[in-house]
């Protein structure tokens, strides 16, 4: 009797703590909020080696991590199933040698276009084999993006900048030809969307990649004749445009970058001078990037506050945001190297995860896409990291022997980011549409939840991040929900120290999240 009643007391206190101690989370189905519409990764640069030269057995394995929406025999995710892959359409700068301005040879790219004017569509080998195995995967969406003009359309010859200036590296009577180019390469490969211009804001001087800036004003010439040209080959390619090195460049004037910042008022704007609005080729679509506006967390916030806002104010209610780029760069105390030194645990992965919550959540994001899938450095750029078995860090110097030994063969090692951006690209699939609440007072240092609903089966996906070193209660709830939503129980799927996207059982709507996890829920009858 005694140990029935000490029991039947331990019961009823931990009950009552738990009621004390939990972080309530109610979320409105009355209150939709935007429609996802996908998440990606793209092929820069390391695809031209590891899809071409790799054993085809690995080149699988990698593939299914990336593309792959099925589960193996246990309930777990095989892949984290994006549902959108960017390739790199290339300025060949390969082709043009230590003269293309790129020092790194895992940095040149091919070009399907040579400075005849001929054609070779053989090139990018590797990367078009790995498009092909993201959408023989399931793989919904498919962007090209370009980085510069071919080399041999530029002022320099070369396939980046030589001399700081905002004005595009490209000659003047190129630009119909550079149109021309993307146009063609966008429709041969059936791409589903374009994106001609990658950060127009930085001026790529340095030898370590290929870049392009360019004025409002030469990015909207561009794109008005990139819409020719689209219409003229019947082009089902949609042109997506921004990609703007931070945000804020966006919707702010007087930055310290004159004639490339104030976008939304000047491109995108129906009454912008530069206005690219109501061209048919061009989506509905604006797109950025989050690099250096992650903190203080305060900044994270009220940058993207003030994006949606004036998104509001200067567009109609169809356009949508887009985040294109990102991986961790900036040195703060939570990410406290910058970007420097591979991190294939925790710390990273709930950084990131903390990003893509609030570009979801406060910017209302309809797609989020990170930077680069693969990285052969020592450097928090990569999804999957790729070294010769050696030198397990990657590369630090680029001049290891293992920077010609991975071109054809090497290690894959995952890492905790690629299976926390897993917890919402292989359950928060396109068409879901995200629901407005979360937690009465939300802490970005503690528990982060969003929550979605796919309108046609009736799928209640709910995520969850804490950021906390303490397991954290919660008590989940739904208003306004109608009865064929399943939301009372749930199958937990848990990225942590102890598990990759790995699947828990079920779980009804009080739980516990582990300390420093991401928990993705799932409803079920």
């Amino acid at each position: 009797m005694k140990k029935a009643l000490l029991f039947l007391g331990l019961s009823l206190y931990a009950s009552l703590g738990y009621a004390q101690n939990e972080q309530r989370l109610v979320f409105n189905f009355a209150s939709p909020r935007q429609t996802i519409h996908s998440f990606g990764a793209s092929d820069c640069w390391r695809v031209q080696y590891i899809g071409k030269n790799w054993p085809i057995e690995k080149r699988n394995q990698i593939a299914d991590l990336l593309f792959s929406s099925e589960l193996d025999s246990w309930g777990n995710p095989k892949g984290i199933g994006l549902s959108m892959w960017r390739f790199n359409i290339g300025s060949g700068s390969h082709e043009a040698g230590d003269n293309g301005g790129v020092a790194s040879l895992w940095r040149r790219t091919e070009c399907f276009l040579d400075k005849e004017g001929d054609w070779d569509w053989d090139k990018q080998e590797g990367q078009r084999w790995m498009l092909q195995a993201a959408r023989e995967r399931g793989v919904r969406y498919s962007l090209g993006f370009s980085i510069t003009a071919p080399y041999f359309m530029t002022k320099n010859g070369m396939a980046r900048a030589s001399e700081k200036t905002p004005y595009a590296n490209i000659r003047e009577d190129q630009f119909d030809d550079y149109a021309a180019f993307l146009a063609e390469v966008s429709t041969h490969l059936g791409l589903d969307y374009l994106s001609p211009i990658n950060e127009p804001q930085w001026e790529w001087v340095g030898s370590g990649q290929e870049g392009m800036q360019a004025t409002n004003e030469e990015c909207s010439r561009l794109i008005h004749l990139l819409d020719k040209e689209l219409k003229r080959r019947e082009s089902k390619t949609k042109v997506v445009f921004g990609e703007a090195g931070d945000i804020r460049y966006l919707y702010r004037s007087g930055t310290n970058k004159p004639e490339r910042d104030n976008q939304l008022k000047e491109i995108f704007s129906k009454k912008g001078i530069h206005s690219i609005y109501g061209l048919s080729s061009v989506a509905s679509i604006v797109s950025g990037h989050s690099y250096w506006s992650t903190w203080p967390v305060d900044t994270l916030v009220q940058t993207r506050k003030e994006l949606a806002e004036e998104l509001g104010k200067q567009l109609p209610a169809n356009y949508t945001y887009w985040q294109t780029e990102y991986c961790p760069m900036e040195q703060n105390p939570d990410n406290p190297r910058g970007g420097g030194g591979r991190d294939l645990g925790m710390n990273t992965a709930l950084y990131v995860a903390r990003v893509i919550h609030h570009d979801l959540t406060v910017a209302n994001a309809a797609s989020w896409q990170w930077w680069t899938a693969f990285s052969e450095w020592n450097y928090k750029d990569g999804l999957i990291f790729i070294d010769d078995g050696t030198i397990a860090d990657g590369a630090s110097r680029g001049d290891e022997k293992m920077i010609e030994t991975c071109k054809n063969d090497g290690v894959f090692r995952t890492s905790k980011l690629l299976w926390a951006l897993g917890n919402y690209s292989f359950f928060v699939r396109p068409g879901m549409v995200r629901l407005d609440g979360g937690a009465e007072m939300e802490e970005a240092t503690s528990v982060m939840a969003s929550a979605y609903i796919d309108k046609s089966s009736k799928q209640v996906v709910v995520v969850l991040i804490n950021y906390s070193e303490e397991n954290q209660k919660v008590d989940l709830s739904f208003q306004s929900l109608p009865n064929e939503y399943h939301a009372q129980k749930y199958k937990l799927f848990e990225t942590s120290n102890r598990s990759d996207l790995q699947y828990k059982g079920i779980v009804g709507n009080k739980f516990e999240v582990p300390a420093r996890s991401i928990l993705t829920l799932v409803g079920v009858e």
